[in-house]
């Protein structure tokens, strides 16, 4: 039993311990959803994929990595920076995803780096209810 107790346990200090990946990118008042995400759940680490002016004016903590990329280049290029900058740096094989904030293409590469990583996804999202997996 107390083998099973301590399984319990580290798999629900895993589940709270997550790690977050967002773009950080365009939508009206998408950056206060992604902060709110941020300050509300209780990640690990995370990792948001921005341009230039997401590095310079998102105010971050001391877990969150901004990923600075050309997001208009052509979708391989993006899709390979991102899994190149990912790379080493997830150490589960899932993660949780947010992609409130961002363009279809940015979330077609973030999914496809991913995936080519060997992560598993959950996607999550703020609610009225809270952090809640979609």
């Amino acid at each position: 039993m107390f083998l099973l107790d301590k399984i319990y346990k580290h798999n629900i200090i895993k589940k709270i311990m997550a790690t977050l990946i967002a773009c950080l990118s365009t939508g009206k008042g998408t950056w206060g959803h992604v902060n709110r995400l941020i300050e509300d759940g209780k990640y690990e680490k995370v990792f948001l994929i921005t341009n230039e002016y997401g590095k310079e004016n998102f105010n971050k903590n001391d877990k969150t990595e901004l990923i600075s990329l050309n997001l208009e280049g052509a979708l391989k290029e993006l899709r390979d920076n991102i899994y190149n900058n990912l790379r080493g740096k997830i150490k589960d094989t899932e993660v949780e995803v947010n992609f409130i904030s961002g363009t279809g293409r940015e979330h077609m590469a973030l999914m496809s780096a991913l995936l080519k990583l060997g992560a598993g996804i959950r996607l999550k999202a703020l609610t009225k209810e809270g952090i809640e997996e979609i």
